[in-house]
């Protein structure tokens, strides 16, 4: 049997994604902030597919602490994984936050956290025969800025700039990600997923959750979603397009800071100390 952990799998994208890989008799480890509601998705989840091979990690991802100790976890009881989704996120406040290790809330959360965890689970992701890692990004990338100088916005803060950073360095620590386990068994992806119909904004109080909201009625639904997540994890003979941003199940152009290949390792490096500072 296959493993897989998924972040972010109680609700929206992941609750699905986790959902479509329990019905593929994949083992999943659902990695959720929220212990209550982990254990409703897994219940549904399991009643749904049969399949009572999930398992459940709870984890804050806005603390590098929480993430090494999860991931230590996972790993004593998983020394192979197959499939690692960097799916959680969140919408940023209206205010600039920062966590009590001192990052930007969503730098953190959106993406310290795909790269602390993808570099924790290594080990195991090596020791199965194939495995992949996908990123969950998105088109509001586009909206995002590679500053160095000013990597968690603590000038210029606002909603929308910070998660557009987050999810263009989503793109770009793919991007990188792949440069790294080159010559590996590893292959990486990125996506955007379509504006979906998730409460990945409940808890934002900014004028961009509000549109958000008001625009619910127009948005795909979570199994539409998941669709090129699940598709990324799923499909056979893809290995070639490793590092690669896709759209709709298919290969897309990211920005031109997205396709830097300085760019993209200089955020590498930068996200290294960062982390390595706290831990």
């Amino acid at each position: 049997m296959k493993t897989a952990v998924v972040t972010g799998a109680n609700s929206g994208i992941g609750k699905i994604t986790a959902l479509e890989l329990a019905r593929r008799n994949y083992r999943v480890v659902m990695v959720c902030r929220n212990q209550e509601k982990a254990e409703a998705a897994k219940r549904e989840i399991t009643e749904e597919t049969g399949n009572e091979n999930i398992q459940i990690e709870i984890c804050d991802l806005s603390l590098m602490s929480n993430i090494r100790n999860s991931a230590r976890h996972i790993r004593e009881i998983h020394p192979s994984i197959d499939l690692l989704v960097n799916n959680a996120g969140i919408l940023p406040q209206s205010e600039r936050h920062t966590t009590s290790e001192g990052f930007e809330m969503t730098f953190a959360v959106n993406h310290l956290a795909y790269f602390l965890l993808t570099r924790e689970m290594l080990p195991p992701l090596k020791s199965a025969e194939f495995s992949r890692i996908v990123n969950v990004a998105s088109e509001a990338h586009k909206s995002g800025t590679f500053d160095p100088d000013n990597l968690q916005l603590e000038s210029g803060y606002s909603t929308v700039k910070a998660y557009g950073n987050s999810k263009l360095f989503n793109i770009m620590f793919t991007r990188q990600l792949h440069e790294e386990l080159n010559g590996t068994n590893i292959s990486t992806y990125s996506l955007h997923p379509g504006v979906v119909n998730t409460n990945f904004a409940a808890e934002s109080d900014s004028f961009f959750a509000k549109l958000f909201d008001l625009g619910r009625f127009f948005m795909l639904s979570p199994e539409r979603g998941a669709s090129t997540s699940v598709y990324l994890c799923t499909e056979p003979g893809i290995e070639h397009l490793s590092g690669r941003y896709f759209i709709k199940s298919k290969p897309a152009k990211p920005s031109g800071i997205a396709r830097d290949d300085e760019a993209c390792k200089k955020l590498w490096d930068m996200s290294q100390e960062l982390v390595s500072a706290v831990l």
